[in-house]
């Protein structure tokens, strides 16, 4: 055990974590010439074409000191604030973790709170300086600011380049040196968490675990503690580039097991594997629940496909467990789910994993917040969808989530920003000069006037400079109001939406042109309405359109002209799907892109 050493990379998004892991792996000659390819560990597409790490990816290195023989367990995780779900689960399973600050754009707000995520779990922190062959490296001044941040002495700090393996050794030596080996007694009752799950179509489910105490061998009785299912561990071993099987793995390793496990729900991230005949005291404290920002309806283009997308979302909650859902039903779409995501990128990563790993097309509704709703008779109920909110006279009044934003700017930007958070009902709580031109801002702001385009605002006023971070901070009373979208007089549940009062009648407003444009025109008048309860507050009008058919018929055969004129009948029963107008799949994702 004195020779394991387990860590994690921890970044801002965008700093180079993933080119860093991939000249760790080849440093330690864990992936062949052969096999070497940018973003190795990112075994997506998605992750490829974005350039972005989704999942965390675990892998075993071996590295040789002084003639010793050490195994190195990596878990590189990503950096965008949608996935910090991930983060925090690679942190439980690890003793140490490399801080990567890029030496041109310094400390960002994803740094600071993925180093807070480590520091709670009592990590040992390596800070590494990268990207220094840069002609913008700010080397002197950012080493200053990770000085400030973490108190460690400059010479503590190892600089490096992931892009041409400049100090690599440095920082693998730096790993086995001062990161402690995993505690753990081998003998004891076996105790492994489970960090992270798979589904494989011929073996079922694969679960990633890190044993604490204790000795797992192929072929032993096991039983995961929460769910109380006990299986046979058909096949156990460590992850290189592919899975490896080995007979035994003890306290301290990191690993998978193969059980032949076939429901998800058997299978929870957090849970603690043990053995049957001679079980742990208790289970491993796990990473607390998820709590899910933002809320969407998530609908089978084709109603028949129902169960099958209840499928495809099981099979995907394994691999990504900060996503929930629950059954519902709307009037324009059919049966579908309430989806919970961390953020609006998680969902489009969502959205995007569905079609292309299940080949399902999917409708993803308006995405809202959750709201609570006081009733005049005292009753709370949560609301996650506008079809949800009670009417107005039994409503005594409405709470919305809030949110505690710190962002991190140049100074130059800093107007514009607050302006931006004035905008969506912001107010100011504190600004700190991190140094002469860097300046923390903290603001506290609706959670829903946050989830549609803040963040790429946020990046265009200031040249992408400005980093965000967010975590909630209560419920605060709100004067909320349902705005719904009538066509030809009947409710689109599916475009409607809970928004503040003042900003009610420019969104109707909008929402209402935006659709004039996108629904096709029919061969009668299409009347697009918005509407706070029975008030109207907007109106479009899609003019109608008729083609005539029998133009092309030169006399002949009455018949002729029939068949035409039943042609058109069939056409036009088809178009009256919602109401009697078809709403194109762009309308519900025009809607988010209001501006």
């Amino acid at each position: 055990m004195n020779n394991i050493r387990n860590f994690c990379i921890i970044a801002h998004i965008d700093h180079g974590k993933s080119t860093l892991a991939d000249r760790l792996l080849e440093v330690t000659k864990t992936v062949s010439q052969r096999d070497m390819e940018d973003q190795v560990l990112d075994d997506m597409d998605l992750e490829k074409e974005r350039g972005i790490t989704i999942k965390s990816h675990a892998i075993q290195m071996e590295y040789t000191k002084d003639g010793q023989k050490y195994l190195l367990n990596l878990i590189d995780t990503p950096g965008h604030v949608d996935f910090s779900y991930e983060v925090s689960r690679s942190i439980a399973a690890c003793e140490g973790a490399l801080l990567v600050v890029d030496a041109t754009q310094g400390i960002q707000a994803q740094t600071i709170s993925n180093l807070y995520l480590a520091l709670d779990n009592d990590l040992e922190i390596i800070p590494v300086l990268n990207k220094i062959d840069l002609a913008n490296a700010m080397v002197e001044e950012v080493s200053d600011q990770i000085v400030e941040l973490i108190g460690c002495s400059h010479d503590d700090i190892l600089p490096a380049s992931a892009k041409t393996g400049h100090g690599v050794e440095n920082i693998l030596d730096a790993i086995v040196n001062r990161i402690p080996a995993p505690k753990g007694d081998p003998q004891a009752p076996l105790q492994a968490l489970i960090f992270d799950s798979v589904f494989n179509s011929f073996r079922g489910i694969v679960s990633y675990f890190r044993i604490m105490n204790g000795t797992l061998r192929t072929g032993d009785f096991v039983k995961f503690v929460n769910t109380e299912k006990e299986y046979n561990a058909d096949e156990i071993g460590v992850l290189k580039l592919k899975m490896e099987p080995r007979q035994q793995l003890a306290a301290g390793d990191v690993g998978y097991i193969i059980s032949g496990i076939k429901t998800s729900k058997e299978v929870q991230v957090g849970d603690t594997i043990t053995h049957v005949k001679r079980p742990c005291d208790k289970a491993i404290d796990g990473f607390e629940a998820v709590k899910p920002m933002v809320f969407a309806g998530v609908y089978p283009v084709d109603s028949d496909d129902y169960e099958e997308l209840r499928a495809s979302l099981e099979k995907l909650q394994l691999n990504d467990a900060s996503l929930t859902f629950e059954p519902e039903s709307s009037l324009a779409l059919g049966f579908g789910f309430r989806c919970g995501f961390l953020g609006l990128l998680h969902m489009e990563i969502v959205q995007e994993r569905l079609e292309r790993e299940f080949n399902m097309d999917v409708i993803t509704t308006v995405p809202n917040v959750q709201y609570k709703a006081h009733l005049t008779n005292g009753d709370i109920i949560d609301v996650y969808n506008p079809s949800g909110l009670p009417e107005p006279n039994y409503i005594d009044f409405v709470e919305e989530p809030y949110i505690k934003a710190q962002i991190i700017t140049k100074a130059d930007y800093i107007g514009a920003i607050i302006k931006l958070c004035i905008d969506k009902r912001g107010i100011l709580k504190n600004q700190v000069y991190l140094t002469t031109d860097r300046i923390e801002i903290t603001f506290e702001l609706p959670l829903g006037e946050v989830v549609f385009d803040f963040y790429d605002k946020l990046k265009s006023i200031s040249k992408g400079y400005a980093s965000f971070d967010y975590y909630q901070c209560g419920y605060q009373p709100s004067k909320l109001v349902k705005l719904e979208i009538l066509l030809n007089g009947d409710p689109v549940d599916a475009l409607s939406a809970l928004t503040h009062v003042d900003n009610a009648y420019p969104l109707g407003r909008r929402m209402c042109e935006k659709l004039k444009d996108l629904i096709p025109r029919q061969q009668f008048d299409v009347a697009i309405q918005a509407a706070i309860g029975s008030k109207i507050i907007a109106r479009e009008t899609v003019k109608a359109v008729r083609k005539d058919v029998t133009a092309k018929c030169y006399g002949g055969d009455i018949t002729r002209k029939r068949k035409l004129l039943e042609k058109q009948k069939e056409g036009k029963k088809r178009m009256r799907q919602v109401g009697n107008v078809e709403v194109p799949q762009s309308a519900f994702l025009a809607v988010l892109k209001l501006d």
